[in-house]
């Protein structure tokens, strides 16, 4: 699916019944082209017999229809509705793009991974996607399950949340000054452990942000995850290719004696919900305090794989303490409720306070798992997990087309915008098509508040592209 016609923007009435719904497929298709999405498909993919033929044309219309809001192999008929087949060349049948991804096998959707990996170097090149990745790069991993229905969904099971489903594993990259985008996927079954995995996709995500900086990039990547990723593997894959790591920890039996050993006078109070800030101390009102103790991760086993560094421990009172209390009967201390994080960023770099927020910020990946199940993964399409898979490949890069395209704007506020904000503003934007001369002339919407973004999009996405190295 490429754009067939480099079209003229004008503004008119809608008075002809020859219409286009997403108008903003035409710059992003234009971006795709200029990461040559098509070319690494056709390269990479060697999916077998006629199914796997114009791999990169059926990639390309997969991803397309993802980012017009398609969340179903169905839904991909909007690409062959109204005027879409002037606009574009390679608008495949449902049915198709349906066969082309049962044909997958693992070793074919790590080749779409490959692909994945490229385009987002190629985007990081070409558009302001990740400005200030060489100041501050900030790594984020975390699993969420998706919820399918039928019985013959290969793979489903009961994850850890209880829901029927299948697990997508991701890993997003974010700096300062950009939302983030997703670096590495993984589809798993419903029932697997968190962990599993994790350490290859550490792996890989640290190998391609480090492919993404310069050489002269300043400061270490740090690595942000909850818990159940708090392991030797996944901690020592990071530390091995470079990285730092901020891990929230179980409260065990060691992490409970290295609380227990801070100092009480060494906890400060800190900026939390409901907080007050007091012109008169300049300092926070607040309930909820941190405070760190070195602290030596893996202890318990072999001494090879210790990992020295920092325990930053954050306490709030235990509000469930007072349903306990005795009637007319009071406490004679605080009860607290503690949370605390292993870090290897060392003081110098970053103080407790400082670091403390910056770990709870690792939420946002959170936002990410959102929003990609407000687009194309709502569901899993397919009952082959393969095809499922290969599928959770197409929807990242569709995801991180879109965000591209929302930073070619100029418009801030869409810089960092959900896809599906963006799908409402600058993609399904009904336009008419008109053909004079030989040419086509694509027809918007009059006085819409988008139009000015929507025209700095495709001014950008057509400009010459720069050297792509990926």
């Amino acid at each position: 699916m490429q754009p067939s016609h480099t079209l003229p923007v004008a503004s008119a009435t809608f008075d002809e019944p020859n219409l286009v719904s997403p108008a903003g497929l035409v710059p992003i298709m234009h971006l795709a082209e200029n990461v040559n999405l098509a070319g690494l498909a056709d390269q990479h993919l060697t999916v077998p017999t006629d199914k796997g033929s114009n791999a990169g044309a059926k990639v390309t219309a997969l991803v397309g229809g993802m980012i017009a809001g398609a969340d179903s192999i169905d839904d991909m008929a909007l690409l062959r509705h109204g005027a879409m087949k002037k606009l574009f060349d390679g608008c495949y049948a449902p049915s198709t793009l349906g066969s082309f991804l049962r044909s997958f096998t693992f070793g074919h959707v790590r080749q779409l991974d490959a692909v994945a990996s490229r385009v987002l170097i190629g985007l990081n090149q070409h558009t302001p996607l990740l400005a200030g990745l060489d100041e501050r790069a900030i790594v984020d991993i975390d699993d969420s399950i998706i919820e399918v229905h039928g019985h013959q969904k290969q793979g489903a099971g009961f994850g850890y949340s209880g829901v029927r489903g299948l697990n997508s594993f991701i890993a997003t990259v974010s700096t300062d000054q950009a939302a983030p985008v997703i670096v590495a996927q993984r589809l798993r079954k419903g029932a697997v452990g968190s962990p599993r995995g994790a350490k290859r996709l550490v792996t890989d995500t640290l190998a391609t942000v480090a492919r993404m900086r310069s050489a002269n990039a300043a400061g270490k990547v740090l690595l942000r995850a909850d818990s159940a990723f708090m392991g030797h593997p996944t901690i020592s894959a990071a530390i091995t290719a470079g990285a730092d790591v901020s891990v929230t920890v179980r409260l065990n039996a060691d992490v409970k004696r290295a609380i227990a050993a801070i100092d009480e006078g060494a906890w400060t109070t800190i900026k939390y919900p409901q907080a007050i800030w007091d012109e008169d101390t300049r300092r926070w009102i607040s309930k909820a305090q941190v405070a760190e103790i070195g602290f030596t991760a893996f202890s318990a086993q072999r001494k090879a794989n210790h990992v020295p560094g920092r325990l930053i421990v954050r306490r709030i009172p235990d509000v469930n303490a007072d349903k306990k209390k005795t009637a007319g009967q009071g406490t004679l201390f605080d009860v607290w409720r503690f949370h605390a994080f292993f870090t290897t960023v060392p003081e110098t770099a970053t103080d407790t306070v400082a670091m403390d927020q910056l770990h709870r910020q690792h939420a946002i990946i959170e936002n990410v798992h959102a929003d990609l199940k407000d687009s194309a993964i709502a569901h899993m399409p397919s009952g082959f997990f393969t095809a499922n898979a290969a599928w959770l490949v197409l929807a990242v890069i569709a995801f991180n087309l879109t965000r591209a395209a929302g930073t070619l704007t100029g418009d801030t506020s869409l810089a960092k915008a959900t896809t599906g904000t963006l799908r409402r503003t600058i993609i399904n934007v009904p336009a008419r098509i008109a053909s004079s001369a030989r040419k086509l002339a694509m027809h918007l919407p009059n006085e819409w508040p988008w139009q000015h973004p929507w025209e700095v999009l495709h001014a950008a996405a057509l400009s010459p592209p720069r050297a792509c190295t990926a």
